[in-house]
């Protein structure tokens, strides 16, 4: 994930105050690396799972991973009881120093207190630790100014993407059937008419550019538009078109979180994908993996969910798969369309820890 903020980190205690607000969330049970440019500005944030057990396997991946980050320096931090973080943290400074990655430190977060591994001073580490910046400290002020948030856990990122519930989900059941009713007579012309799915394709391209301009307006849609839409968008061209339109504009990432959270289960791949790469697109790592984990408990097999999620566990951020596209496809194609024809990288064990 790249931040898409500018946060100058130049202590272990700004260091701390700032992580959650680049992962979205307060972490707990993880291993969070930053990566720092030469000017100490964040331009890297990671998280690892504790659970289970981080081996010295699982440590090489994840160094593979951070190591393809555009970072001068790095700062591991592991969050939670020291039996479980030490391990972890001492495998992966390990495993980064072979890679000959600096390290700027090593720290441990428990309760509220942090120790740091490569400092044995004293006065400023001392044995019973250090408390953890409080709340409404100068870095969270900055980062909360430029529009970064903290939740509270990741579950609650976890719900920001959970289907919508009770009259709600009522009312976007009889929407898609309707939806659903639509589709069908709209095929129905373009057989009898020979337009092989012509009708299709235009209604899919006018139905995402009204709601890409309803949302970029700051309006939302009716449980029919969006109902409407989720049907239009099973069709591979038109979820195509929607792709290639797609980038970190935060409306986006609203517009595409609503049609998610709303649309019929058996829909949600194209909005899930689209959600997931909108925000791998702005640096939001951790809410393209919520998107991307629920669109694959729908759709196990769906291609597309499958590429961006060997992405994230890559360690791969945009502006890498736009170098892989051929010259002759840029102009027609995002960075993400040429990635599909050619396979996403194999990010082995590591992809299984849902790292990103």
């Amino acid at each position: 994930m790249t931040p898409d903020c500018t946060i100058i980190v130049r202590s272990p205690a700004e260091l701390l105050a700032v992580t959650p607000y680049l992962l979205g969330f307060h972490p707990s049970d993880s291993l969070v690396v930053v990566g720092l440019s030469p000017g100490h500005q964040v331009v890297f944030c990671g998280r690892f799972d504790l659970d289970p057990p981080v081996s010295p396997a699982d440590a090489a991946d994840m160094a593979a991973v951070v190591g393809r980050q555009p970072a001068d320096a790095l700062a591991v931090v592991g969050y939670g009881p020291a039996g479980r973080v030490t391990p972890a943290v001492l495998q992966l400074t390990n495993a980064l120093q072979t890679l000959g990655v600096r390290l700027n430190d090593a720290i441990r977060v428990t309760e509220g207190r942090w120790w740091s591994y490569l400092c044995e001073g004293a006065q400023c580490c001392p044995p019973d630790g250090t408390p953890c910046p409080p709340p409404g400290n100068a870095v969270a002020t900055q980062a909360i100014f430029q529009g970064q948030v903290a939740l509270p856990d990741r579950k609650a990122l976890v719900a920001q993407v959970a289907a919508v519930t009770g009259t709600a989900r009522e009312r976007m059941a009889a929407a898609t059937e309707q939806a659903k009713q639509r589709l069908t007579d709209l095929y129905g012309e373009d057989v009898r008419a020979e337009a092989a799915g012509r009708s299709i394709r235009k209604a899919g391209r006018q139905a995402i550019r009204e709601a890409e301009r309803r949302h970029q307006a700051d309006r939302s849609l009716t449980d029919g538009e969006v109902a409407w839409l989720g049907a239009l968008l099973v069709d591979a061209a038109v979820f195509d078109h929607a792709m290639d339109r797609s980038t970190g504009d935060e409306w986006r990432i609203r517009l595409w979180t609503d049609v998610l959270r709303r649309v019929d289960a058996r829909h949600v791949p194209a909005p899930g994908c689209l959600l997931a790469h909108a925000a791998w697109c702005a640096g939001r790592g951790p809410l393209a993996r919520v998107a991307l984990d629920r669109t694959l408990q729908e759709a196990p097999g769906h291609r597309v969910a499958g590429t961006l999620d060997r992405v994230l566990s890559s360690g791969l951020g945009p502006h890498a798969v736009v170098a892989f596209t051929p010259p002759d496809q840029r102009a027609t194609r995002t960075g993400l369309g040429a990635l599909l024809s050619r396979g996403a990288p194999s990010a082995r064990r590591v992809a299984r820890r849902r790292s990103r």
